[in-house]
């Protein structure tokens, strides 16, 4: 397909999030134009805070892209959204899509798609948030309808903090936890670099694994007409294909 014919795939970020854009973009595949606006910096906030306000200005985030006409849009901001009930989810991505002229979904809707088209409703949730936001991130996924049956809480180092966790730390900490096979694997956080991860985590089994990203290109591709199974389709998003009904 041309470049200029190509659908273009807005996603809405974070403005320290550095793995959204380059893991959305490689999974969408060549066929689709990824273009970005990012949510604005907020010194002196806590993260709760800045949470908050990426939710008070998603219209104007998504207005950011002025007149480049979007075919569909990700809110690439699961902890935003996880403050949210999933109808609230649901009624303000439905909302920003009639203002838009596009359909819009958050990270944390995709997921639930992903999961409800692969027949999936019990979950590890891998989350590298810090413990009050992992608490209601589960929430949220037991408002959606699922059960999480086990959390396994990823620290870089330390500390909390997705932007930092690296590949060798998830993989190990995921291991470490000895999640029984019948559960599927959640990775939550659009910031969280999670390829080589998935890859090397993929060796130990046949179970689902799925994260937000990942679930951001299905979607997305899946919402735009686009073949989800494919030999071109990149790796990670045709083995979620081969599982879901939407391919």
């Amino acid at each position: 397909m041309a470049v200029h014919r190509a659908p273009r795939l807005g996603i809405v970020v974070p403005s320290g999030n550095a793995a959204a854009e380059p893991e959305t973009s490689r999974l969408a595949g060549p066929e689709i134009n990824v273009h970005t606006s990012r949510f604005p910096v907020l010194p002196g906030k806590s993260l709760r805070e800045r949470l908050d306000t990426y939710n008070e200005v998603l219209p104007e985030a998504l207005g950011n892209f002025g007149g480049l006409h979007l075919d569909a849009a990700v809110i690439a901001c699961s902890g935003s959204h996880y403050l949210l009930t999933p109808e609230g989810d649901r009624k303000i991505c439905d909302e920003l899509g009639e203002r838009v002229g596009a359909p819009i979904a958050s990270t944390t809707l995709a997921v639930v798609a992903a999961l409800e088209a692969a027949g999936v409703d019990r979950i590890a949730l891998i989350s590298p948030y810090e413990p009050w936001l992992t608490e209601i991130s589960r929430d949220y996924w037991a408002q959606a309808g699922l059960t999480v049956e086990r959390v396994v809480k990823v620290r870089a180092g330390e500390v909390f903090s997705p932007y930092d966790v690296r590949p060798d730390e998830l993989i190990d900490q995921v291991r470490g936890a000895a999640v029984p096979e019948d559960l599927a694997l959640v990775f939550t956080g659009t910031g969280m670099f999670t390829f080589a991860a998935l890859e090397e985590l993929a060796r130990d089994g046949d179970r689902l694994l799925i994260t937000s990203n990942l679930a951001a290109a299905w979607w997305a591709r899946r919402t735009l007409g686009l073949p989800l199974g494919a030999d071109d389709v990149h790796p990670l998003l045709r083995s979620l294909a081969a599982r879901t009904t939407g391919r």
